[in-house]
């Protein structure tokens, strides 16, 4: 299951990772907003399967990675002067890290030796590490990584035999994001039972129950058809801990739009009006937005009416919404009339909003406009992101325009922007289109040299292309690098759904 969700997540990111609302004058100007937004076509926009798959993409973190929650050891040593000091910090930081690692590969060595007639535990009571939070991580993270469909089941095993083992040393005590991580080890193995008695362990142990327990329980009961029942149990919970947000309801909202399960936002908004709780802006905002991915616009513009009588002002994620709207709806005009009036109600739109927009644009097909509000960027001292280089590159390519498309990848490199591998892929993708195989593969070559490791995408597209040209041998050389590289091999069988490979 991987988390995190690339460049669709955009907007989703763009949307919640800020809370930042303007003052009471904003609310005079709503019903001129409002009127702008409903110039938006009422059709159903385009929806290219390669800027689904490519565009929709980023390097961006996803929200709820499992690599953020790091555990400080060494608190400690914050409060250190000289540079003597410092460099004696760092040698100490390393050396415990190092410590980690080292003594993480000897427990998972003895790990794998168990089974009968040998007893990991009593060999694990032997070693006589000292448990640490980065000792249980480095092991978890060992199994979650290395699971697949081959040995998930010993992985949930081994992984759980270690929880339990940790958890009764001394000086010890688990953490939420251990229980995380084991949690997304069941999840993974598909162990279901054990995953909702991992939840009622952490709450009768004391532990709050945050929204990315919440993730990662949703991901799997939404794949098994439980995700109603696990909406129900986490808004009944009083040890859901909701924090940042106004109420539960609106955590549960944000981690359901993270996984696109609009029809149950739906459903829990429902469910929120019921219960008497009213929307805030963070709520309007992940409606509105769920509602345009349902192509329901006209239901969109009565959420927008419905907040403007609630007396609640547009954020910049609402202001953002709108314009990638306007965008897909091809509206330039009033795009560029909701920028001005942005400016005037002090919401000076940044490159994110010119993203917003430019990718509903090209998606549109009107890389004109494209051009003229990346162009007003600058001119508005704004200046374009890798992200926005590769919407508007992969716009041009999509266009068939791959001479534009190399021109704004050579400016970024000029400028000092560094591709990243949705660009790359773009790129790649541009010159099989123009049958420029070669220069392909050696774009391929070059992303590699320079420390940018190709993803599935990549692969993906040029396995697509050499084999629908009939250049086989080629096809089978970039599976064979990648499965020397051991990347990505179980997804192998996606290529054999290309007949001529």
């Amino acid at each position: 299951m991987e988390n995190f969700r690339y460049f669709g997540a955009l907007w989703i990111l763009i949307m919640m990772n800020t809370a930042v609302l303007f003052g009471r004058r904003v609310y005079r100007y709503l019903h001129s907003f409002r009127l702008i937004s409903k110039s938006i076509c009422s059709g159903r926009v385009k929806n290219d399967e390669f800027m689904k798959e490519s565009v929709e993409k980023s390097n961006f973190d996803t929200y709820f990675s499992w690599n953020t929650n790091v555990e400080e050891p060494l608190s400690g040593l914050s409060h250190i002067g000289s540079d003597n000091d410092e460099k004696e910090c760092f040698s100490t930081r390393r050396r415990f890290f190092d410590d980690a690692r080292c003594n993480a590969e000897r427990v998972i060595e003895i790990l794998r030796q168990d089974g009968p007639g040998f007893d990991a535990k009593l060999c694990l009571d032997e070693m006589q590490v000292r448990v640490s939070n980065q000792l249980v991580r480095e092991v978890l993270i060992n199994f979650l990584e290395k699971l697949d469909r081959t040995n998930k089941t010993r992985c949930a095993k081994l992984g759980y035999k270690f929880f339990v083992w940790s958890s009764c040393q001394k000086n010890y005590r688990h953490t939420v994001n251990t229980y995380h991580l084991i949690m997304e080890i069941f999840a993974q193995a598909e162990e279901f039972k054990a995953m909702w008695r991992l939840l009622d362990e952490m709450t009768e142990n004391g532990y709050f129950v945050t929204a990315r327990t919440f993730n990662i329980l949703i991901c799997t009961c939404g794949e098994v058809g439980l995700a109603r029942d696990l909406v129900e149990r986490f808004i009944k919970s009083k040890k859901f801990n909701f924090r940042p947000y106004k109420h539960s309801f609106n955590a549960i909202l944000h981690s359901l739009l993270g996984l696109k399960q609009y029809r149950l936002i739906e459903w829990v908004h429902q469910k929120m009006l019921l219960e008497g709780y009213s929307p805030d802006v963070l709520t309007y905002n992940i409606l509105m937005y769920t509602k345009y991915r349902l192509g329901n616009l006209d239901q969109f513009h009565k959420l927008l009416d419905e907040m403007c009588r609630d007396g609640l002002s547009p954020d910049l994620h609402t202001y953002n919404v709108l314009l990638h709207v306007l965008g897909e709806g091809d509206k330039p005009l009033a795009a560029l009339n909701l920028m001005n009036h942005m400016r005037e109600v002090g919401c000076i739109p940044s490159v994110l909003h010119f993203t917003s927009l430019i990718y509903g644009l090209s998606r549109a097909g009107n890389l004109e406009a494209c051009k003229y509000f990346f162009d007003e960027m600058a001119n508005k001292g704004s200046h374009p992101d890798v992200v926005c280089y590769t919407v508007m590159i992969t716009g041009y390519v999509v266009a068939g325009d791959l001479e534009k498309a190399h021109t704004l990848f050579d400016d970024m490199i000029i400028k000092g922007y560094l591709p990243n591998v949705y660009t790359y892929n773009s790129m790649i993708l541009g010159l099989c289109y123009a049958r420029k195989f070669e220069e392909a593969l050696s774009m391929l070559k070059k992303m590699e040299s320079v420390g940018c490791n190709p993803n599935f995408f990549v692969y993906n597209t040029l396995v697509r292309n050499l084999c629908n040209a009939g250049k086989l041998a080629a096809a089978h050389e970039i599976i064979r690098q990648m499965v020397e590289k051991g990347q990505y091999v179980h997804l192998l069988s996606r290529f054999k759904r290309y007949k001529r490979c």
